[in-house]
């Protein structure tokens, strides 16, 4: 069992009664204690002056503040800010020195203190941190089992105009499915691009990324237009964590290589970068033996993806023990009679809920987990970690 702590008074009333029944002399008795002579000597004063009362802590509050700002320049601060409701308080300030340019001011900071004080301040909701999923966890054992795609870093070509490359391979046999040049990393243009791909390389069961756009948002799961695409189309997004690369380490290799053939120099502009882009892939596939295939070419281990792309995009179903809502125009849905925000990317999207206790259920956009909702706090939280955890449905 252990012993019980003392609280700050009982430390006291035991050393007033050590003190009275004079066991130890003072200097002893307060070595005893752990404090020194002079609170001591306090604590026996108040003792004998108001009794056991005496020594509870007292408000360290000062009697007098003669630098407290005074009732009138308050109340000027109230009035400024009350027809300047977006001034702060070095904005104010200045306005102060033209009404009182004989006394000694507050400084800024009491001035936003004061208005903090007197409710002049809104504070903003703070947006929420986004969590990650954590290491990609998938490893290919054939191909189109897992995609790679990223934005080579970007440069200059002759014409001085910028080239974000766009690379896509097929992790298990290093092919290089694709790379297209573009002015900027658009989402209109990347989905185009992944549109020529699936149709001519069939469908992917995963694609990892990097957290940059359009393959990732602060949206729930972290999900973009692009990803939600995918996601339509049978494709699960795997996001790598922030700040290492080396997580997409085999695709990051090609781009050392893309770097190294193709950039040095640089060409005229876009096109005519894109025409070495193209003569790359063809060689790097069909010709260039790689060490890792046992220096086989990516073209002879590379077989296309037996999943067709769909013409129209097949609806998301979910089990029939979870509850479906439509995620209307402004991003939220209706749950019972509150207004539950979603995410802007899942307008006109379904979302399946899955009950996991009184109140309590696991959000998903088709297989994808993107958050927690409780009903009593009213909100879905995409709990740190959580989303490395993908429900089978």
């Amino acid at each position: 069992m252990p012993w019980p702590s003392l609280s700050p008074m009982d430390s006291k009333m035991r050393f007033i009664g050590d003190y009275t029944q004079e066991y130890f002399d003072f200097t002893e008795l307060c070595s005893r204690y752990g404090i020194s002579r002079k609170t001591g000597y306090k604590w026996v004063d108040r003792y004998e002056e108001f009794g056991p009362h005496g020594l509870y802590d007292r408000s360290r509050r000062p009697h007098l503040s003669p630098n407290q700002t005074s009732q009138e320049i308050t109340q000027k601060i109230l009035e400024i800010r009350e027809k300047r409701i977006y001034w702060g308080g070095k904005k104010i300030l200045k306005r102060l020195s033209k009404h009182f340019p004989q006394e000694s001011l507050p400084v800024a900071s009491t001035i936003a203190r004061i208005l903090d004080k007197n409710n002049c301040i809104t504070k903003e909701r703070r947006r929420p941190r986004r969590s990650h999923p954590g290491k990609p966890y998938s490893v290919p054992q054939e191909s189109n089992e897992l995609w790679a795609a990223d934005f080579k870093g970007q440069f200059k070509t002759l014409d001085g105009r910028y080239c974000y490359p766009l690379t896509v391979s097929d992790t298990y046999s290093r092919y290089f499915l694709g790379c297209h040049a573009m002015l900027a990393p658009r989402m209109v243009e990347s989905r185009a691009f992944f549109t020529r791909l699936f149709q001519e390389r069939g469908l992917p069961k995963r694609i990892r990324t990097d957290n940059g756009l359009p393959f990732a948002s602060t949206a729930l799961g972290r999900l973009s237009q692009l990803s939600v695409w995918w996601i339509r189309l049978g494709i699960i997004p795997e996001l790598i964590e922030l700040g290492h690369p080396e997580q997409n380490g085999r695709h990051e290799r090609i781009h050392r290589t893309l770097k190294q053939e193709t950039t040095f120099p640089p060409e005229k502009n876009l096109k005519a970068q894109q025409e070495r882009f193209d003569q790359f892939l063809m060689e790097y596939n069909e010709e260039r033996p790689h060490e890792s295939l046992d220096m086989e070419t990516p073209d002879s281990v590379y077989q296309p993806s037996f999943v067709p792309m769909p013409d129209k995009l097949p609806p998301i179903e979910y089990p029939p023990h979870f509850q479906t809502r439509l995620v209307s125009n402004n991003g939220g849905i209706r749950w019972h009679h509150i207004r539950l925000p979603v995410s802007h990317v899942l307008i006109k999207e379904y979302i399946g809920f899955d009950p996991i206790d009184d109140g309590i259920w696991d959000v998903f956009f088709g297989p994808v987990w993107i958050g927690r909702f409780n009903e009593r706090i009213g909100r879905i939280i995409d709990e740190r970690g959580r989303l490395a955890r993908r429900r089978k449905l």
